[in-house]
């Protein structure tokens, strides 16, 4: 019985020593959310302009451009570029169409509604080049058909 105590001890001991280590490297702090104008980069966004309509769904795990009268392509997020106030997305469709989004820290209005976006955006899918505004979805949907989206 002794023995069984004292060697409970002693393993007890040792696995107390083995957690601090001297030289032991403590895990990675969980990684910063990547940011444009207050905007988190790493949550569902929409990129939209109007004449034509078009907009660009982004999700963590995807890209989907959508637009009157077009095909919905859809490519996978290989997550943006940060470069200053400028956050870049390059990919390419299923249907092996290129498609670069680019967005940039300054405000933005549709032209169609009374909203002010706090990213201008352009996007280059084939050969066309669109201009227009992005913001977080869910701030998009909070603020209505007018007004300043947060």
């Amino acid at each position: 019985m002794r023995f069984a105590l004292l060697f409970s001890a002693l393993s007890c001991a040792a696995a107390l020593t083995a957690c601090s280590q001297p030289g032991e490297k403590a895990p990675p702090p969980a990684a910063e959310p990547r940011a444009l104008a207050g905007v988190d980069l790493d949550q569902p966004l929409r990129v939209l302009g109007t004449e034509p309509f078009w907009a660009v769904e982004i999700t963590p795990t995807g890209l989907i451009y959508s637009g009157v009268d077009r095909p919905e392509q859809k490519a996978a997020n290989p997550g943006p570029t940060l470069q200053g106030t400028v956050a870049t997305w390059t990919t390419e469709t299923a249907a092996k169409t290129p498609l670069v989004v680019t967005l940039m820290a300054t405000d933005c209005s549709d032209g169609m509604s009374d909203r002010t976006y706090p990213l201008t955006a352009k996007v280059e899918i084939g050969g066309e080049s669109l201009a227009g505004c992005a913001a977080a979805v869910a701030a998009i949907e909070k603020v209505g058909e007018s007004g300043r989206v947060e």
